[in-house]
């Protein structure tokens, strides 16, 4: 009979930032139970022309749902919970989540109209699922409710950190919950699987409390209107800048649809401070320039977010000019810079003052630099140590920092990577599908599927269409209609592109015999080589050639 085994398996998060998805499971091989923590997805760029959602492939865990017992959020970020509402009513388990996390997803279900199974459940909780005891440690973070996952099974104990840093004085909630850290330490922890994000910077990565005090410094020198973009899911700083916005006897109005739907659950959830209100925008326009604060969406440079609309000079409620000021009380997220530095661009433009992380302390990261790994480490004292929420980069380093802490062993994994924890030393036994799904407009599919195969080749070459309608003789009725998108439609020296497309056309289909006429398949490839030669010929690119006939 074969044995109990304890098993890790990333899914997503692990190779990359973004999209999280991790499995544990309990028991023999064939025969396994499993937990799922965290569901999330990544954004899509220039690479995957019309999506913007991307999700960890899940097929391993669809075709193990029977087995599945529960889906674990950590926190309410969208790599963490962004695929939620996509793959949920598929799992078919029980989600579970603190109430602000919960507030997100449920969100999320009602605007896509599915129905998940959530259970709410308090800081600290502690749950039964099947072999798997289960108990949240509440950690800090840049979102409120951030939770560590302890998991204790008859092989062993696991901590999944989740996002994490170390605050010792966070604006929002409460510390770092330390004593649980070191009593789970003492009793012997087997393996740690932790974020990694910051692994490469020295020191601690800040208080929110330094940002906070900053913050009301800074404002308070302003004259003019003053505009402050930030991640919408920081409620913490969102309360920070209405505190300063308060000490500078500055009104706050929140734009952007992301804020309003963050920072209304958090005030359903009961998690804002007395005495926070915000102005409606129509009402906002009428107060002194020096008496209104607007807090934006857009830090990230996102072309239809509240801040990227002002830029421009198209926003509805808002318009900036000489004296007024923008702060981005943000970081650049890798990848965002050109967005964020055309965004920059246009608000100089306008005369305003743009003020970043580089000009002041306005800015702290939400994950642990290398001082605050060290003290989880100290705390946790894990045997074995398995860095993941990084790319390759991070999670090697990781790997071997954790080993000048003094973990027995380190395994830097990709997704896929199915990792026996226990019994015996932790190694990497399988391989599972760990590809990406992309969200094009209401169906998710794999990516490499046929439609972003043709949607990529189209980006670079646009698309040639050519319409031929062929009698019952099998001769041309008309000259072949072309129409032509994303290619140039004259050449340099001012000639017809589509003209002498329909030309070669013709004459490529005229030069069949009878027999091939009455082929589709050896007219369209006839054609579809005519066409492509031409525009090769004209414009030095090959587009995507699609031929219609009909036949009349």
């Amino acid at each position: 009979m074969a044995a109990d085994e304890l098993v890790f398996l990333p899914l997503g998060g692990s190779g990359e930032i973004g999209m999280n998805m991790n499995l544990y499971g309990f028991g023999p091989p064939h025969r396994r139970k499993w937990i799922m923590i965290d569901c999330g997805v990544m954004f899509g760029d220039l690479s995957t022309p019309g999506i913007e959602l991307i999700c960890a492939d899940p097929t391993f865990i669809f075709e193990n749902r029977e087995d599945l017992l529960g889906l674990i959020l950590t926190h309410g970020h969208e790599d963490h919970i962004g695929a939620v509402g996509l793959l949920a009513p598929e799992l078919g388990c029980p989600v579970y989540a603190t109430a602000f996390t919960a507030k997100l997803v449920e969100g999320k279900a009602e605007e896509r109209g599915v129905d998940i199974d959530m259970r709410v459940i308090s800081l600290g909780a502690k749950l039964t699922l099947g072999p798997f005891d289960i108990e949240f440690v509440t950690l800090t973070h840049s979102i409120p409710e951030p939770n560590g996952v302890i998991i204790r099974t008859p092989l062993g104990v696991v901590l999944h950190t989740g996002d994490w840093k170390i605050d010792p004085e966070p604006t929002l909630g409460p510390v770092t919950d330390s004593p649980t850290l070191r009593a789970i330490g003492d009793a012997g922890v087997l393996a740690m699987v932790c974020d990694s994000t910051n692994v490469l910077s020295s020191g601690e990565s800040g208080s929110e409390m330094r940002v906070k005090e900053n913050l009301i410094k800074l404002i308070a020198e302003k004259k003019g209107r003053v505009a402050v973009t930030t991640f919408a899911s920081n409620v913490s700083r969102v309360v920070s800048i209405f505190e300063a916005a308060r000490a500078s006897d500055r009104s706050v109005c929140l734009l952007g649809r992301s804020m309003l739907r963050i920072v209304g659950a958090a005030r359903d959830v009961g998690l804002l401070p007395e005495g926070v209100s915000f102005v409606e925008p129509a009402e906002a326009g009428f107060l002194p320039r020096d008496k209104v604060l607007y807090l934006c969406t857009g830090s990230q440079g996102e072309p239809r977010a509240a801040l990227a609309r002002i830029a421009r000079d198209d926003h509805r409620d808002l318009v900036l000019t000489e004296g007024d000021t923008v702060v981005f009380s943000s970081k650049i997220i890798p990848g965002n810079e050109r967005g964020i530095f055309t965004l920059i661009n246009d608000l100089v433009e306008l005369g305003v003052e743009v003020v970043t992380e580089k000009d002041a302390f306005i800015h702290v990261s939400g994950h642990p630099n290398r001082d605050e790994l060290k003290k989880m480490y100290e705390w946790v004292r894990p045997q074995y140590a398995i860095p993941v929420h990084g790319e390759a980069r991070h999670l090697e380093s990781h790997a071997d920092f954790a080993l000048t802490l003094g973990v027995d062993d380190a395994i830097a994994p990709r997704n896929g990577d199915l990792i026996r924890l226990a019994p015996g030393e932790p190694e990497v036994i399988d391989e599972t599908p760990a590809g990406r799904w992309m969200l094009d407009g209401d169906i998710l599919m794999p990516e490499g599927s046929g439609p972003m195969r043709e949607r990529r080749k189209l980006s670079f070459g646009g698309l040639v269409s050519v319409a031929l309608a062929i009698d019952e003789h099998c001769n041309a009725a008309a000259p072949p209609a072309v129409a032509i998108v994303g290619a140039p439609k004259e050449s340099p020296g001012a000639e017809d592109i589509a003209g002498a497309i329909s030309e070669k056309a013709e004459a490529a289909f005229l030069a069949l015999g009878k027999s091939k006429r009455r082929d589709d398949g050896a007219v369209e490839l006839a054609v579809m080589r005519a066409v492509r030669n031409e525009m090769v010929a004209a414009w030095g690119k090959r587009p995507g050639v699609a031929i219609l006939i009909q036949r009349v």
